[in-house]
């Protein structure tokens, strides 16, 4: 099977390289040919290409594009990337700094055998980030499934079937949030479990800030959804709060009208021209191997 390992990039070139060696070593033994597809997300940093010889890897490109437009919209350009110009079977989109473990990649090939056509994803079972974080992300878990009825545990480190990689470029949704857009196209998935690593190099880019973002990207692809539910939610509440109305009482409905709010605001990101024309914006492509 030929097996692209997709990478998005922004300046982490030190970790990018270190991952690339793991990546080299772990497949050296496995019978299928693996190739990697980087996408550079407009660094501003300058490329630090390593001096290893990446033996058991077919190829490396580098696709270096024009302008930076976030982690999400770089991960789906480079799906519609691999798909139009690439021989392939499947796709493996996973994150440059460590963070998906490497040492999995193999799990996740092995799991073709029973599930040929779906989707495999890793469902993170445990977290290497700190205490606050982890209580914050459990959080995202609660509100995502209570508004949405989805139970999404992955992340973008899947193992995608080209026919999958094929609904993902023409859904919208793919264009804000990855992990929103597959739980919306393929409802049956197959999963291993995945355990959240350290990053090789630097603090953690996700910020409480971008968290926020992250969950309300992916409530959003579920905005009607969320609307529905929103309202039963808010019909129940009034029926047993109507006789104790007070600001503390109806704190939690103007919690949920900022959070629709927020997510139809974050719903515009689904661009479906920009999301057509993304490929637009590669200045050029690197071959390193």
């Amino acid at each position: 099977m030929k097996i692209k390992i997709l990478i998005p990039v922004y300046n982490d070139w030190q970790s990018l390289n270190k991952l690339l060696e793991n990546i080299n070593n772990i497949v050296g033994k496995n019978e299928n040919q693996f190739s990697i597809v980087i996408v550079n997300d407009a660094s501003s940093e300058d490329i630090i290409k390593s001096d290893i010889n990446f033996d058991n890897l077919s190829s490396i490109k580098i696709i270096n594009m024009g302008e930076n437009r976030g982690h999400a919209r770089c991960n789906a350009a480079g799906l519609k990337y691999v798909y139009e110009n690439e021989e392939f079977d499947y796709v493996i989109p996973m994150d440059g700094d460590g963070e998906d473990r490497p040492e999995e990649i193999l799990e996740l090939v092995d799991n073709l055998k029973y599930n040929p056509d779906k989707p495999i994803v890793g469902e993170r079972t445990k977290r290497s980030e700190g205490i606050f974080f982890r209580i914050c992300y459990l959080i995202h878990k609660l509100i995502t499934h209570t508004f949405t009825g989805e139970n999404i545990k992955y992340g973008n480190y899947t193992c995608l079937p080209k026919l999958v990689v094929e609904k993902l470029i023409n859904e919208k949704a793919t264009w804000s949030s990855f992990s929103g857009s597959l739980a919306k196209v393929v409802k049956d998935r197959a999963a291993i479990s995945s355990e959240r690593g350290k990053r090789y190099f630097g603090p953690s880019k996700m910020s409480f800030k971008n968290l926020i973002i992250h969950s309300l990207s992916i409530i959003s692809v579920f905005k009607i959804r969320v609307i529905i539910r929103s309202i039963i939610f808010i019909l129940f509440y009034f029926f047993f709060i109507h006789q104790k109305i007070s600001f503390i009482t109806l704190v939690p409905i103007y919690l949920i009208i900022l959070m629709n709010i927020s997510t139809f605001i974050i719903s515009k990101r689904e661009n479906v021209s920009e999301m057509n024309n993304s490929l637009e914006n590669i200045r050029n492509v690197d071959i390193i191997k």
